[in-house]
């Protein structure tokens, strides 16, 4: 099975074709362009240089959230238009697992941060044995309270994400057993995207191009602002 997985929920974007784990090829770019400019031109890029046909593609994988609002809705969009294209299923992946996955084969609990501003973290926990049962299931949390969730898991703690730095700094003298995980894995790969997709299909759990739709544990800053005011306001 070939899966086409995308990741556009950060600053960088990749892509990456697999043929069920092996990786057949991957670009990645975090050069401060939009999505918009990106990623369909390294989408076709990515397809030609590993010589695959778009038909060829029996899956779509795309990161669905949490992330940047704008990141996600470019990324589903894209695998949106090839997969309604080709007639072929979808897989939606969360950031946060993805993340997790940038860190097979090591122990203890895996920690996938990522900075969701207004002093909270986009979350999610696991072990390597056990990516489909979280030991923290997504969500948006202050540091404090990760810090809580954290004291009773298996050591050592690995953070992976953009708001691992963050994370590992605050709790370095307050939690034992706290790693930050290498700067070539940190951040989202469409790769590790895949292997989430790979068994989300061994699972039956696929969905239809029109099935897809992003996550984003939160109100759009906009939004917020709005009900903030409308509180103020008593409305």
């Amino acid at each position: 099975m070939k899966i086409l997985a995308v990741d556009s929920s950060s600053l960088a974007a990749s892509c990456a074709i697999l043929e069920d784990r092996r990786l057949i090829g991957e670009f990645y770019i975090d050069a401060s362009l939009t999505h918009s400019q990106t990623l369909m031109p390294m989408i076709d890029s990515l397809l030609k240089s590993t010589q695959t046909k778009l038909e060829d593609i029996d899956l779509f994988a795309v990161s669905c959230g949490p992330g940047s609002f704008t990141g996600l809705r470019i990324g589903i969009s894209c695998v949106k238009g090839l997969a309604y294209a080709t007639g072929k299923p979808c897989a939606a992946v969360s950031t946060l697992e993805g993340l997790c996955r940038n860190l097979e084969g090591c122990e203890g609990t895996l920690c996938a941060v990522m900075d969701a501003r207004r002093g909270q973290v986009y979350t999610a926990a696991c072990t390597d044995q056990n990516f489909t049962q979280p030991l923290i299931e997504d969500c948006a949390i202050s540091v404090e309270e990760l810090a809580e969730k954290l004291e009773c898991m298996p050591k050592p703690i690995h953070f992976v994400g953009d708001g691992a730095v963050m994370c590992y700094n605050k709790l370095a003298g307050q939690i034992d057993g706290i790693k930050l995980a290498r700067e070539a894995v940190r951040m989202q790969h469409a790769y590790s995207v895949g292997l989430a997709a790979a068994e989300l299909c061994q699972q039956g759990k696929l969905v239809s191009a029109a099935e897809l739709e992003p996550v984003y544990l939160r109100l759009a800053q906009a939004q917020r602002e709005l009900a903030e005011k409308q509180a103020q306001k008593g409305e």
